[in-house]
C-alpha cells in the first residue's frame, strides 16, 4: 500500500512539473510588461528570503525546546525522533510556500501576455500556474508524511504518535508564513489605496503610485506563499490526526485504518488533476463557470474513488457515506462563501447600498453581514459532524463514530489540490491585471484581465471558506487525537472534560481569549506596517513630477519598508500563539489544556468565518460600485466603499487566514507536548 501512495505522490509531482513547463514556455509579453513583472518577482523573492531566514531561527529554537521537553520527562527515544520530525515538517512547509510564490511570479506575466490574444487562453495559463502550486503542495505533504512514517519504523501502533512532530513543524511555519505574508500584502494594499485612490484620486494599479509594486508583491507572498504553507500543514496535520485515530481501531481494521488517510490523500490528488484537465472556457463564458465545472468533476471522481477505498480498506459502506458527507460539506461551503462574498447576492449589495449614505453606514452594514455569515457555516459543520459520527456508529465498529468524522475530514480534503490551484489563480490574475494597467495595454486587454480578476477574487474567498471548513472538521479530529494521546500516556481512560472544575473552566476561558488577543495583534500589525507605507507614499507624492508621470516612483523603497515592517510585526502575535498554550498546559495540566483547545477552537472557527467572509463582502461591495452601481468610481459611495474595503483587508487576508492555522497549531502543540501537561 505504501508503494501505491509513493507512486501517486511522485506521479503528481511530475504532473506539476509538466504544468510548470507548459506555463513557462508561453509568451512572456512585451519588454514593458517584463520590466514590471521583474519588479514584482525581485520584491517577492527578496521578501521570501528574509522571511524564511527569520522563521528558520524561530523553528530551530522550538526544536530544541521539544528535545528538552521529552528529555525532561525521560523519553529520549521520542525526544530525537519528534524533534527531527518537527524540523522536517517545518522544512517541507517552507518549501511548499516557496514553490507557491516561485511559479506565481512567473505565471503572472504570461497570463497578462495571453490576455492580449484571448480570455480563455489567459484563464488556462493562470489556472495551470495555480495547478503547479496546488498539486505540488499536496503531493509534497503526502510524500513527506509517508516518508517520515516509513523512516520512523512504519509501526502502525507507535509511529503515528511520533510523526505528529512533523505536523507541528508544518503548522509552525504556516502560521508565520501566513501571518507575515498577510501583514505585507494588506499593509501595501491599504497604503496604495488610501493615498493613491482617496487622497491623490488616481486609479488602482496606476504606475505613478509608489506602493503599487509592493501591493502586487503582496499578492504573491500572502495568497500564494502563505496559502501554500497553510494548505500543506492542513493536509499534513489532518492526515496524521486521522492516522492516530486509526490506531485506536487497529483491532477492527489492522494497518488499513492507519494507512487509509494516506490513501485518501493520494486519491484526492488523482481526482484534482483530472478536474484541472477538464477546465476549458468559451470566449464569452464566465471564467467562474469553467472553474466550477472542473471542481464538480473533481468531486465526482473523488466520490467514485472513495467508494472503492472505503469498502476495500474499511469494509463498510457507512464509511463511504461519511466520506460523502465531507465532500458535500466542501461543496456547501463553496456555495455559502459565494453567497456572502459575490456581488450578485443580497449581502454584498446591501453593503454597497449602505455606502450611499456614508462611511459609517458602510462599516455598520458590513459588520452586520460579517456577524450574520457565521450562522450557515456553523450549522453545516454541526450537521456534518453529527451525520458522519452516526454513520461511523452504524458501521458496527467500536469507536467507529470518531473514525466516521475522520473519514469525513479526508473527504473534504479530497479536492484540496484543486481548491489551492483556484486560490493561486486569484493572485496570478490580479498581478496580470496590474501588469496590463501599468504597461498601458489596450482597453480590451484590461477587460480580459478584469474578468479573470473578478473570478480570482471569488476563488480566493472560496479557498478561505474551504480552509475554515476543513479546519473545523479537523479540530474535532485533532481534539479526539489529543484525548487518545493523554489516555495512552497515562494508561487511563480520558473521555470527559469537566468544565465545573475551576482550573478546567479557566483553561476554557483562556482558550477563547487567545483568539481575540491574537486577532488584535495581527490587525494591529497591519495598521502599524501600513502607517510606514502611507508616510512613504505621501513623501514621494510631494514630488509633483511623480504625479505628473515625468519621474518614475521609487518602487523598491516601498517594498523594502513593507518587508521590514511585516517581519518585525509578525513576531509578537506568532510568539503569543506558540508560547501561550504551552504556559497554560504546564500550569493547569492536561484536562484544562483539553478545555483550552476545545473552546479556543470553537471561538477560532467563528472568528475566522466572521473575518474571512466579512472582509470579502466589503471588498466586493467596492468592486460592485466600481462596475457603475451607485455612482461608480469616484462617487461618494465609492469613497465610503474604499474605506470599508480597507477595514476588511486585514480581516480577510491577515487575521482570518492566520486564525484557522492557529486552530490546528493549538492541536499539534497539544499533541507534541502532551507529556509536559500530565
Amino acid at each position: 500500500m505504501l508503494e501505491f501512495i509513493f507512486a501517486v505522490g511522485i506521479i503528481s509531482i511530475l504532473c506539476a512539473l509538466g504544468f510548470a513547463w507548459w506555463v513557462l514556455k508561453q509568451d512572456a509579453g512585451s519588454v514593458q510588461m517584463q520590466t514590471i513583472a521583474g519588479y514584482i518577482r525581485e520584491g517577492a523573492e527578496a521578501y521570501i528570503k528574509r522571511q524564511y531566514t527569520s522563521i528558520a531561527l524561530l523553528a530551530g529554537v522550538t526544536a530544541l525546546i521539544i528535545l528538552g521537553v521529552y528529555a525532561f520527562v525521560g523519553k529520549w527515544d521520542y525526544a530525537v525522533q519528534t524533534s527531527v520530525a518537527f524540523i522536517l515538517g517545518a522544512f517541507c512547509s517552507a518549501v511548499a510556500g516557496i514553490i507557491g510564490m516561485f511559479i506565481s511570479v512567473r505565471a503572472n506575466i504570461r497570463t497578462a501576455a495571453a490576455a492580449t490574444t484571448s480570455s480563455p487562453k489567459a484563464l488556462k495559463v493562470a489556472l495551470y500556474g495555480g495547478a503547479v502550486t496546488g498539486i505540488f503542495v499536496v503531493a509534497l505533504s503526502l510524500l513527506g508524511v509517508t516518508t517520515v512514517f516509513y523512516a520512523f519504523g512504519a509501526d502502525p501502533l507507535k509511529t503515528p504518535f511520533i510523526i505528529v512532530g512533523y505536523a507541528f513543524g508544518a503548522s509552525f511555519v504556516a502560521l508565520f508564513a501566513q501571518l507575515g505574508g498577510g501583514i505585507f500584502t494588506k499593509a501595501a494594499d491599504i497604503g496604495a489605496d488610501l493615498v493613491g485612490k482617496i487622497e491623490a484620486g488616481i486609479p488602482e494599479d496606476d504606475p505613478r503610485n509608489p506602493a503599487v509594486v509592493a501591493d502586487l508583491v503582496g499578492d504573491n507572498v500572502g495568497d500564494c506563499a502563505g496559502r501554500g504553507a497553510d494548505i500543506f500543514e492542513s493536509t499534513a496535520a489532518e492526515t496524521i490526526g486521522a492516522m492516530i485515530l486509526g490506531v485506536a481501531l487497529f483491532s477492527a481494521f489492522g494497518a488499513n485504518g492507519v494507512l487509509f488517510p494516506l490513501v485518501a490523500t493520494a486519491l484526492g490528488l488523482i481526482a484534482s488533476i483530472i478536474g484541472l484537465l477538464f477546465v476549458k472556457a468559451g470566449e464569452e463564458e464566465d471564467p467562474m463557470r469553467a472553474l466550477d465545472r472542473g471542481y464538480y468533476i473533481a468531486c465526482i471522481v473523488a466520490t467514485v474513488l472513495f467508494y472503492f477505498a472505503t469498502t476495500i480498506l474499511l469494509g463498510s459502506i457507512w464509511f463511504f457515506a461519511a466520506a460523502l458527507v465531507g465532500i458535500v460539506m466542501s461543496i456547501l461551503f463553496v456555495y455559502i462563501t459565494q453567497y456572502y462574498t459575490e456581488y450578485r447576492f443580497r449581502p454584498v449589495r446591501s453593503i454597497a447600498k449602505a455606502s450611499q449614505t456614508g462611511h459609517a453606514t458602510n462599516i455598520i452594514t458590513g459588520l452586520a453581514v460579517a456577524l450574520e455569515n457565521t450562522a450557515l457555516p456553523v450549522i453545516v459543520i454541526c450537521i456534518s459532524l453529527y451525520i458522519s459520527f452516526n454513520f461511523g456508529l452504524r458501521s458496527g465498529v467500536a469507536n467507529g463514530g470518531l473514525f466516521g468524522t475522520a473519514v469525513a475530514t479526508m473527504g473534504m480534503l479530497a479536492t484540496a489540490a484543486y481548491i489551492l490551484a483556484m486560490d493561486a489563480f486569484g493572485p496570478i490574475t490580479d498581478n496580470a491585471g496590474g501588469i496590463v494597467e501599468m504597461s498601458k495595454a489596450p482597453a480590451n486587454v484590461r477587460r480580459n484581465t478584469d474578468r479573470l480578476d473578478a473570478a480570482g477574487n471569488t476563488t480566493k474567498a472560496l479557498t478561505k471558506g474551504y480552509a475554515i471548513g476543513s479546519a473545523a472538521l479537523a479540530a474535532f479530529l485533532l481534539f479526539s487525537a489529543y484525548m487518545d494521546e493523554v489516555a495512552r500516556l497515562t494508561g487511563q481512560a480520558f473521555t470527559v472534560v469537566n468544565l465545573a472544575k475551576i482550573d478546567v473552566f479557566i483553561g476554557a476561558m483562556l482558550g477563547a481569549m487567545l483568539i481575540f488577543l491574537f486577532s488584535a495583534f495581527a490587525i494591529s500589525a497591519v495598521g502599524n506596517t501600513a502607517g510606514y507605507i502611507i508616510e512613504e507614499v505621501r513623501r514621494q507624492f510631494r514630488d509633483k513630477d511623480i504625479l505628473s508621470g515625468k519621474v518614475k516612483p521609487d518602487y523598491a523603497k516601498c517594498v523594502d519598508i513593507t518587508t521590514a515592517g511585516a517581519l518585525r510585526n509578525m513576531v509578537l502575535p506568532g510568539l503569543v500563539a506558540v508560547g501561550f498554550p504551552i504556559v497554560v498546559g504546564v500550569l493547569l495540566k492536561s484536562e484544562a489544556m483539553a478545555a483550552f483547545l476545545m473552546v479556543g477552537t470553537i471561538s477560532g472557527i467563528l472568528m475566522a468565518i466572521l473575518m474571512n467572509n466579512g472582509g470579502g463582502a466589503w471588498d466586493n461591495a467596492k468592486k460592485y460600485i466600481e462596475t457603475g452601481a451607485h455612482g461608480g468610481k469616484g462617487s461618494d459611495a465609492h469613497k465610503a466603499a474604499v474605506v470599508g474595503d480597507t477595514v476588511g483587508d486585514p480581516l480577510k487576508d491577515t487575521a482570518g487566514p492566520s486564525i484557522h492555522v492557529l486552530i490546528k497549531l493549538l492541536a499539534t502543540i497539544s499533541l507534541v507536548l502532551a507529556p509536559l501537561f500530565l
